[in-house]
Order: C-alpha cells, then sequence, then structure tokens
C-alpha cells in the first residue's frame, strides 16, 4: 500500500516525455518554429524556420534571433500570448513571407509564470487542405490594406492654390498670403462669408507647407454636437464611460499629429470648451476623456468661420485669449461679388466638375448667360453659383444653356436677379480715368481684364479666347499663370 506515493513521480516523468515527444514532433513536422523569452526576443528558430528568413529580409539567423520579435516578424501576436498567457491555438499570419495557419502557445516555469512563448508554423503549402482558407483570409487583408489607404489618400489635401480659381486682384491676394501662411506653422484664420472657399483654401495650404505628407484632417463644428464635442477633438480612453470602446479612440487632435487640423465654423464653439481647447494650442497636448494621461501631439491648425468673431468676443460669447491664439495669420476671403471678373472661369471649372459627376458631356453658356452670372450678387457665393449651374444643366434638353433659362432658374430659386453690367467699350478707357499708377500696374489690369473678357466671350474656351486675342494658346496660359 505504500506505492501510492510513487505515482506522482511516474506521472511527472511521463508528462516531461510526452513534452519533450510532442516538442520534438512539432520541431520535424511542422514547417517552421521560434522560441521567444519573456522579453519577447527571439532565442531560438529550428532549421525549418530558416528558410522563411530572406523572404523577411534577413541573410544570415544572427541578424534574427536576438532580435525584438516585432521587429524581425511583421503581424506577429507573439507579445498578446506573453502578456495573457494564453495560447492561440489556430490562427492565420500574412506578411513578407507569405500566409501561413500558426499556433503559438505560452511557456511557463513550475510557480506558473510566463517565461516565454512558442511560435508554430503547421502549414505554408498551397496543396494543404486549408489553403481555400487562406486564400479567403489574404482576400481579406487585401481589402483592408485597399480601404486603410483610401482613408489615408481621402485624409491627404484635395485641392491646391491652383484650385482657388480666379485671376482678379482680389483672388491673387488671396493666393498670395495663402502662399505665405503655408511657409509658416502659425494658426491660420480664415474669414469669410459662407460658400467662398474657405475650406479650399485651407486644403491649399496645408499642401503647399511642410506638412504637406501628413494627414489634413476636418472637423466641422457646427455639425457635431455639443454633447460629442470634446471626444471628437480630443479622445476617449479605454472604457471611461458605459458603451465606450474598451480600446479607446483618438480624437481629431491626434488624427492629425504631423499634419493640419482644420477646425471649421469656429465661431460656434461651445463657451464651455474653449478653454480646453486653448489650453491644447498652448500646450501641444491634449487629455482624451475619462483619462488623467496627458497626450502629445504636433498639428498645424487652421480654423475658419463665417461669423464676426471679434463681435463674439465683445458679446462675451468667445473667449479673447482664444480669438487671439487664433487669429495670428488672419486671411479675408472675398466674395463673388467682390470679385465678378472670376466668375467666367469659376462657372467653367463647375461646369466641367458637374459634367463629370453626372458622366456626362459639359455644356456650354451663351455670352448673355455668362454676363448674367458675372451680374448676380451670389449671397451664397460659389456654392450658389454651382447650384444654379446644376439646376440649369438638369433642366436644358440640350448642352446649351441660354440666358432665359438662367432667369428661370434665378426666379424659382428666390434670388433676386441683377441686370448685366454695361461692358465698357475699351478697358483702357476705363483705367485713363483711375488715378496716375506705374505703368506696369495699369499694363496688368488691363491685360487681366482683356483675358477675363475673351474668356467670358468664349464660354470660357482657351483656345478660342487665345484667337480672339490674337496669342498662341501657350502664350495665354502663360499669362494666366502670371497674373494668377
Amino acid at each position: 500500500m505504500n506505492a501510492s506515493p510513487q505515482l506522482p513521480l511516474d506521472g511527472q516523468r511521463i508528462l516531461e516525455l510526452a513534452a519533450r515527444s510532442m516538442f520534438d514532433l512539432f520541431a520535424n513536422a511542422s514547417e517552421g518554429m521560434l522560441l521567444v523569452d519573456r522579453a519577447a526576443r527571439v532565442v531560438w528558430i529550428n532549421d525549418q524556420y530558416k528558410r522563411f528568413l530572406p523572404a523577411l529580409g534577413f541573410q544570415r539567423v544572427e541578424d534574427f534571433v536576438g532580435h525584438p520579435v516585432s521587429d524581425v516578424v511583421h503581424n506577429t501576436q507573439m507579445h498578446r500570448v506573453l502578456e495573457t498567457g494564453k495560447p492561440i491555438l489556430i490562427d492565420l499570419l500574412s506578411n513578407k513571407a507569405g500566409t501561413f495557419v500558426v499556433s503559438r502557445i505560452p511557456l511557463r516555469d513550475e510557480g506558473g509564470n510566463v517565461i516565454g512563448a512558442l511560435g508554430i508554423v503547421l502549414f505554408d503549402h498551397p496543396e494543404t487542405t486549408l489553403q481555400p482558407l487562406i486564400h479567403k483570409f489574404a482576400a481579406l487583408q487585401r481589402d483592408l490594406d485597399d480601404a486603410r489607404r483610401e482613408l489615408a489618400s481621402q485624409r491627404k489635401s484635395k485641392h491646391t492654390l491652383a484650385s482657388f480659381v480666379g485671376t482678379s486682384p482680389a483672388a491673387v491676394e488671396v493666393k498670395r498670403q495663402a502662399r505665405r501662411a503655408a511657409q509658416s506653422s502659425s494658426p491660420v484664420l480664415l474669414l469669410g462669408e459662407t460658400g467662398t472657399g474657405k475650406e479650399l483654401l485651407a486644403h491649399a495650404i496645408h499642401a503647399a507647407s511642410a506638412r504637406s505628407r501628413g494627414h489634413f484632417v476636418s472637423v466641422n463644428i457646427a455639425a457635431v454636437p455639443d454633447t460629442l464635442l470634446e471626444a471628437e477633438f480630443f479622445g476617449v480612453a479605454p472604457g471611461a464611460y458605459t458603451g465606450a470602446d474598451r480600446k479607446g479612440r483618438e480624437g481629431k487632435f491626434k488624427l492629425a499629429d504631423g499634419g493640419t487640423l482644420f477646425l471649421d465654423e469656429i465661431g460656434d464653439m461651445p463657451l464651455a470648451l474653449q478653454p480646453k481647447l486653448l489650453r491644447a494650442l498652448q500646450e501641444g497636448e491634449i487629455e482624451p476623456l475619462g483619462s488623467n494621461r496627458l497626450v502629445p501631439f504636433d498639428a498645424r491648425v487652421i480654423a475658419a468661420t463665417s461669423r464676426d468673431l471679434a463681435a463674439l468676443v465683445r458679446e462675451g460669447k468667445f473667449r479673447e485669449d482664444l480669438y487671439y491664439r487664433l487669429n495670428v495669420l488672419p486671411i479675408k476671403v472675398p466674395p463673388l461679388r467682390e470679385r465678378r471678373a472670376d466668375i467666367p472661369a469659376l462657372a467653367e471649372v463647375l461646369v466641367e466638375d458637374i459634367a463629370f459627376r453626372n458622366g456626362s458631356a459639359p455644356f456650354e453658356l451663351g455670352p448673355e448667360a455668362m454676363a448674367m452670372l458675372a451680374a448676380q450678387k451670389w449671397r451664397g457665393n460659389t456654392r450658389e453659383l454651382r447650384n444654379v449651374l446644376e439646376q440649369a444643366a438638369m433642366r436644358s434638353d440640350s448642352n446649351h444653356i441660354e440666358e432665359h433659362q438662367l432667369a428661370q432658374v434665378l426666379r424659382d430659386a428666390g434670388i433676386e436677379r441683377m441686370p448685366p453690367a454695361p461692358q465698357p467699350l475699351h478697358a483702357a478707357v476705363a483705367g485713363a480715368r483711375e488715378p496716375l499708377r506705374p505703368l506696369a500696374e495699369q499694363v496688368a489690369e488691363v491685360e487681366r481684364q482683356a483675358i477675363a473678357a475673351a474668356l467670358a466671350a468664349t464660354n470660357g474656351n482657351k483656345v478660342a479666347a487665345a484667337k480672339l486675342l490674337g496669342i498662341s494658346r501657350a502664350k495665354l496660359y502663360e499669362r494666366l499663370e502670371i497674373v494668377a
């Protein structure tokens, strides 16, 4: 009856032999094995695993073994096994060496403490029965990569300064100020009526800046409920409140790290949240909702508003210190009625874009129709002009829009119709009545007027405009570039 104390020793020996046998079995039968220590460094690989090294970018074993596993194996999950102590028995791993079925098993000492992990490549040959699953996984991985690239491209700048159409003095001055702002890292404040192109200019400033390789992240403050703005700006810590994502969520400030953050309609910023925004701008760090940890960020801020911020400051609705923090490089974006000479060229661009989006041929605007467009007040500016052109295109049975068709659209939209302004007999005559200016300045002004008139007369057709002016098309493009 004294034999029972001997059983645990025999059981322990059997267990050790079984573990050794299993290890030898996997080492010989698997497609590859690697071992990492508690610090997640690769400490051993078997001979089968060595054949993956060239595809992973390593020519020698010593360039692989001894290094952190996350540095040498892309998409590894060995850290997760070490942190949780739980195995991942069946998984798909995809990296530069291919797509594999793998197992990851934690290793423990006598006290049950995790001392490392074993990674096993189970299958890698196309002839295995799991290959259809691998193909499906690889296809899903490609779709995910495509989606990530698309998201990244959407956060790139969509416009450049060339996208701000116009050669009028007002448009030229705005582009000059925007180029100057692009060379600085100070906050920019874009001021102007709705629809004047403030967001387009924000994109253009980012594209011309040293941060153009970073993300352009936009948030319309007026479109986000006040209760969600703090989370939208600063992010949410994991489990900050009931229903919050367990992984947390990054805010717009962090997403814009290394790039540009565009705060549209900053005049609608809730007064209670303005101190946090000011602190973030001053200190270069944010505190996610539900967290006590400060997170640094490096983003250039461009703000825009159609409201009178100075008046809001006087009324106590906008913090004065935040106003001065944002109003470092102010740019006033003029309304269309202050740059009527740009309307023909702008209408041409809008017509082409409308046709592209609708999958149709661009329609043409008659001279009288173009003159009517140039005469309107355009309270909604470019956005309103585009809407009128879209309506005219949808109502017309041909690709030619006349004055009476536009007049009907304006009436139905409740837009006050203004008669076309009379054209001077000669631009130089009008210029002669102005105060005396340097000759070069007068010549440049006359040239701008002549080009704008030619484009208006030819419905924006540059080839026809060049013939009308008696110059080559190349010369016209050259002059357009100079006056822009």
